[in-house]
Order: C-alpha cells, then sequence, then structure tokens
C-alpha cells in the first residue's frame, strides 16, 4: 500500500477507503464543515506554490457557515418537520437559510473566479478539487 492509501493515527493506519467510508455515514452538514476543513488544509500546503489570488480563493471556497450557526440551524429543520417550530423560530429558520445560501453563492462565485484563473471549466476545477454536488442538487 503506498503512503498515500492509509494514514497514520492514533490508533494505527486508516486506509483511503476507512476515511471515506466514515465520511459517507456523516449528515450533510458534517460533510460540509469537513469539506470545509479538508479545502482549507489543502489551501495551506498548497499556499507555496498558489498565486495569492488562488490562494485567496481556495480560502473564500472554505468558508461556510459557522458550527453553532449550522447546528441551530439543523434543530430548526427538526422542530419544522416535527410541527414544533414557533413563528420566531421559523423567522429565524428562513433567516439561517438565506445566510447558507448566500455563503454557498459566494462559494460558486470563487469557484468561477479559480476556474477563470486556471484556465479551465467549472466541472474541471470541481472535479480537481474533489467537488461533488449532493444527488439532489443536480
Amino acid at each position: 500500500m503506498s503512503e498515500m492509501d492509509t494514514m497514520e493515527s492514533p490508533a494505527g493506519q486508516l486506509s483511503t477507503d476507512e476515511i471515506i467510508s466514515a465520511m459517507a455515514r456523516l449528515s450533510l452538514p458534517e460533510l460540509e464543515q469537513v469539506f470545509g476543513q479538508v479545502l482549507a488544509l489543502q489551501a495551506e500546503r498548497r499556499a507555496a506554490h498558489l498565486s495569492a489570488d488562488e490562494s485567496t480563493l481556495l480560502i473564500r471556497l472554505s468558508q461556510g457557515l459557522p458550527e453553532e450557526l449550522r447546528e441551530r440551524l439543523l434543530a430548526l429543520r427538526a422542530k419544522r418537520e416535527e410541527g414544533t417550530i414557533t413563528d420566531a423560530e421559523y423567522e429565524e429558520l428562513t433567516q439561517l437559510i438565506d445566510r447558507a445560501e448566500e455563503l454557498h453563492a459566494e462559494r460558486m462565485a470563487a469557484l468561477v473566479e479559480l476556474a477563470k484563473l486556471r484556465g479551465v471549466s467549472l466541472p474541471v476545477l470541481m472535479d480537481q478539487l474533489g467537488i461533488r454536488f449532493p444527488e439532489n442538487v443536480r
């Protein structure tokens, strides 16, 4: 197995397949958080090899809804599904959804800019970065 196929962990080595399998069990918000952290890590490691513009765009791509707001969004969605959401909570949910959509639009704009900067199409860039849309978005 190559170095790229395994990672050291306190409990031993994890294969890439084990990591992907664990990620497949995450909820969408958790997966987005991990994705943001992976993009930030990738940006840090590539920083020495990237232009300032590319680094800035990769950092913009890693920006998501802060953890506490993401957790609140999940809690409010659950209350809405249960039918126990108040009018005030529904308004808060609407505002959080709007903010999440704004952040998504900002990330998409950064993707488009980065694709132009690199001279590749958006699908090619997304493939290079390992970005996949959830099935319900296609």
